[in-house]
């Protein structure tokens, strides 16, 4: 999954709703605003972790001459050994972050579901937002025929 910070506060917004409409969490009217904030906040910490992790890789590639066709490779052996989560694992990682705040944030008044009902929940709210890339860059692909596949302009747009 990619974050993108965008569509943080709708995210945070559906999963508060989804939990609060189907009886799995008590909020009051009043703390609901705050609630949504706390899941924004755990999201936003996140994105500010991959940002200090690409500024990381760039700045490990550049110091030790590695080229960039090993981006990748890099990437996913610094972000184990920071312990920062990628690709499904991303998801996963929110999941547990918020269960783990609604457990304990004072705006939730309380929790009436199991962990693992609220984690399938929180995790279909996530997959709802996410972006299918591949299907983007497909569709600008349809409508850019006039340009040829593999120039500089091609690669711009």
């Amino acid at each position: 999954m990619k974050l993108y910070r965008a569509k943080v506060p709708a995210i945070a917004k559906a999963v508060v709703e989804r939990l609060v409409t189907e009886g799995d969490i008590e909020v009051r009217p009043d703390a609901r605003e705050e609630a949504e904030k706390d899941l924004s906040a755990i999201m936003d910490e996140y994105l500010r972790r991959d940002n200090e992790l690409r500024e990381q890789i760039r700045d490990e590639m550049s110091a030790m001459n590695i080229p960039y066709s090993e981006y990748g490779r890099t990437r996913k052996r610094i972000a184990e050994e920071t312990g920062h989560p990628l690709g499904d694992d991303v998801e996963r990682f929110l999941c547990r972050q918020f269960i783990e705040n609604l457990l304990i944030s004072p705006s939730i008044d309380e929790v009436f579901e199991e962990d693992r009902v609220l984690y399938k929940k929180v995790m279909e709210v996530l997959k709802s937002h996410d972006v299918d890339e591949n299907e983007i860059r497909d569709e600008a692909v349809s409508k850019i025929k006039n340009v040829q596949e593999g120039t500089v302009d091609y690669e711009i747009a």
